[in-house]
């Protein structure tokens, strides 16, 4: 366990109301207010009782506070040290930047200790400036719902230019990548890292108000259950929508709802598990298959 439950969410809530208890004026209604909105519902039935029947002696009966200093809750030595970790994940560079305090502190653990499977190693330029500020930007439009304009290169090397209202981020573990949610175009994403310039939109004109509606499909898969492959596909597709079905012993089916645009991703994902997963239906998505498979074998891959 990383972090100690002295600084748990009970010692947090109290340590909010013996500051706010050391400014004038409290009032129990304030300190009950503080417990609803730190602790969990049922905390006011433990949290104020113990203060004001002295059973945690922290508070006079008048709610005045018997500590003579605010209460303050520094980080223990291997808190520090998680932070850190976490803190040189280059991914992390998009929200904040690690605090002087972590300056002098050793990892926890470090990217050298473990290895990441089954990822595409082009993924984005996390820690390119240009990235981080195209990112931030587009954020701050997401919260302040305003609209940007954007010069992309597209897959082809054509460049384009856009204008759309972001909506949010989606982070695609497998290819190490981040899209934007876009509305009020005929896309209906993009991929960040190929944004060359990035603006708020201060023009005037019509716009496309609702995204193209996204087909959604479905996908049965038949599970040959050796080498741990069903509890493997399950967790590889624990963010889909699907519903399991056993055959027998060993065989299992599976039906997978997506979204159309990810339907290339699904094809490389399945194709991963090799003979111990068969595409059963649509005919469609099994003539997929068939021509990866043949793109493959073409480019002598085994």
């Amino acid at each position: 366990m990383i972090f100690s439950e002295l600084y748990s969410v009970y010692y947090h809530t109290v340590a909010k109301i013996l500051a706010r208890a050391a400014q004038s004026h409290a009032t129990e209604q304030e300190f009950q207010q503080l417990v609803m909105e730190t602790a969990f519902s049922e905390s006011a039935l433990t949290i104020l009782p113990a203060l004001k029947s002295g059973r945690w002696p922290l508070l006079g009966k008048d709610f005045s506070p018997i500590l003579r200093h605010p209460p303050t809750m520094p980080l223990t030595m291997l808190e520090k040290r998680w932070l850190k970790s976490i803190a040189e994940d280059p991914r992390m560079r998009l929200f904040c930047t690690p605090p002087p305090i972590l300056d002098d502190v050793e990892p926890l653990f470090t990217r050298a200790d473990y290895k990441i499977y089954d990822q595409y190693a082009d993924g984005d330029p996390f820690e390119d400036e240009t990235y981080i500020a195209h990112f931030h930007l587009i954020r701050e439009a997401i919260r302040t719902k305003s609209p940007v304009k954007i010069t992309m290169t597209n897959r082809y090397g054509r460049e384009i230019r856009v204008r759309f209202f972001p909506k949010g981020f989606e982070y695609s573990e497998k290819d190490d990548k981040i899209r934007i949610l876009a509305s009020g175009c005929r896309y209906r994403y993009f991929n960040l890292a190929r944004v060359t310039s990035c603006f708020y939109y201060h023009g005037h004109g019509p716009w496309r108000e609702e995204t193209p509606e996204v087909q959604n499909r479905e996908v049965l898969l038949e599970i040959v259950d050796e080498r741990n492959a069903l509890e493997r596909v399950m967790m590889h597709f624990a963010h889909f929508e699907k519903r399991a079905e056993k055959v027998d012993n060993h065989r299992y089916l599976l039906r997978i709802r997506y979204d159309q645009p990810d339907e290339t991703e699904l094809v490389i994902r399945i194709l991963s598990f090799g003979p111990f997963v068969k595409v059963l239906e649509p005919a469609s998505f099994v003539a997929l298959i068939r021509e990866r498979l043949i793109a493959q074998k073409g480019c002598e891959l085994r």
